[in-house]
Order: C-alpha cells, then structure tokens, then sequence
C-alpha cells in the first residue's frame, strides 16, 4: 500500500492532467514509441512554438483523468507508451504537428484525440490535420472581407482621376483661348 505522500501526489497528478484537458479545446493522443530523441527534441519545439503542451504521463493516472473530464472513450487507448498533446486555443496545432510526425516515423502512432469536448478517433484527428489553422481560416475571411473594399478604392480613385483629368482639360482649353 502506498504511503499518504505519494498518494497526494498522485491526486495532485490527475487533478493537474484533469485541469489541462478541461481548459484544452483539443488534444492528441499519440503512442511515441520508436521516436528519438532528437526527432522527439524537433517536435517538442514545434508543438511549443505552436502553443500545444505535450507530455508523457502514466495511463493508470490518465485514465483517472480523462474519466473526470468525461472522455470515456479515450480509456481503451490508453495503454501501451501514451503522450498527450493539448492546446488551449488552436484545435487544429496538435493534430497537424503529430500527423506530420506520425507520416514520417513507423511506430509512431495517432490512438484518438478530442475537440471541444468531443471525442475523435484516428481518422477524425487525421482529417481535423487537413483542415486550415486558426490564423489561416483568419487570414482568409479577413482577405474575403478585404477585396471588396480595395475595389471600392480603386472604382472611387478612378472617379477621382477621370474627374481631375477634365478640370485640367477646361483649364488647359480656357488658358489657350485666352
């Protein structure tokens, strides 16, 4: 039997695990069997730099975890060697970065994820890889919302200049006569 310390340190554990994967819009799981370290070292930095919080923890404790967030579904992944992968603002990041990884590395295998509280197998965190970020859907609707505005511009400058062309064709036309 465990003693009082290590067991208040294995509550403390899940209720931090409970806490990222509530405050998490979306998460991978991934078995990162077969990866070294320096391709594990390469994919930390890019699932940093993208804002996604990757960690390796033990599947008894995640399994108390993801009970308490409600993802029941993720129990029966939950064995082997498991990392979890978890952004509180782009859905997208950790699904896309681990993809890409798992394209390039045998053993290291996508088992499901989740989306604003909703559960995703394999295929669903491969397909949610395909779509846009964040910032690109962003920059895409800002560009939709753009163009007809720099045509507005153009239309009302080409007024402008046919306008000034004819006052200076009478100004020139008056200064000859004169």
């Amino acid at each position: 039997m465990p003693n009082e310390k290590v067991l208040e340190e294995k509550k403390q554990m899940v209720a931090d695990l409970t806490e990222k994967l509530k405050n998490s819009i979306g998460g991978v799981l991934v078995d990162y069997q077969g990866i070294t370290v320096e391709q594990d070292t390469k994919m930390r930095t890019e699932l940093r730099n993208a804002g996604v919080e990757y960690f390796v923890f033990k599947n008894t404790l995640a399994r108390l975890a993801v009970k308490n967030c409600g993802y029941d579904e993720l129990i029966p992944v939950l064995e082997k060697m498991t990392a979890i992968a978890v952004s509180p603002k782009d859905p997208v990041a950790p699904a896309k970065i681990l993809t890409s990884y798992a394209e390039k590395i045998q053993t290291f295998k996508i088992k499901a994820g989740f989306v604003e509280g909703k559960v995703i197998n394999e295929d669903g965190v491969n397909q949610l890889a395909t779509l846009p970020s964040k910032e690109e859907l962003v920059a895409k609707v800002l560009g939709s919302l753009q163009a007809p505005i720099s045509g507005l511009v153009t239309v009302l400058n080409g007024n402008l200049r046919g306008l000034a062309r004819v006052l200076q064709s009478i100004h020139d036309k008056k200064a000859e006569e004169a």
